[in-house]
């Protein structure tokens, strides 16, 4: 029972309350791989916003679907004389992936921040796994969206994430 109360306890702490920072300029913006949620058009927002010129956005999804063909088509050839768009498959398709790419990109283009868009639930761990793999500053947002969920469903986001961070906290960056 103990351990039950302290799951869920912690698993809303981390999982479930707001961990974003604010927002300020940086030198790109990454989407994270994840449902299409609004995510890559939050990115596309923010960068229109002035944020940043640069959006980074991750494409784990293949193969696709047609629905997801047709988003990441749209969103992949959504840059302007203003913000340039790339989209690029993680190696490996993971978080690690895309802190990986990121940070290579951050090198090559003299980079110093970045801010990053992924589900709320995920803050937490894409903010650890990105400060194993990079050396930038990170800004964390999360996509504007609906979190309500069953009880059901968020023991199964928490385990899940705990599970994600152990493999996180064991596998370091590698690569």
């Amino acid at each position: 029972m103990v351990a039950a109360l302290l799951f869920a306890a912690l698993g809303r702490q981390l999982f479930t309350e707001e961990h974003q920072d604010a927002l300020r300029p940086a030198d790109a913006i990454v989407v994270l791989g994840g449902e299409h949620d609004g995510r890559e058009d939050y990115g596309l927002e923010l960068a229109a916003d002035g944020y940043a010129d640069t959006v980074l956005i991750s494409d784990p999804y293949r193969p696709y679907d047609p629905d997801d063909a047709r988003i990441m088509d749209r969103v992949c050839n959504a840059g302007t004389d203003s913000v340039e768009v790339i989209c690029f498959a993680p190696d490996p398709s993971t978080t690690r992936g895309e802190a990986m790419f990121t940070q290579r990109m951050a090198i090559e283009r003299g980079w110093e921040s970045v801010i990053v868009v992924s589900w709320r639930y995920h803050m937490v761990r894409a903010r650890y796994i990105f400060g194993q793999c990079s050396d930038r500053d990170v800004v964390m947002r999360s996509v504007p969206r609906d979190y309500s969920r069953s009880l059901a469903d968020w023991a199964h986001v928490y385990a899940y994430q705990y599970g994600a961070l152990v493999k996180a906290a064991v596998l370091g960056c590698g690569g």
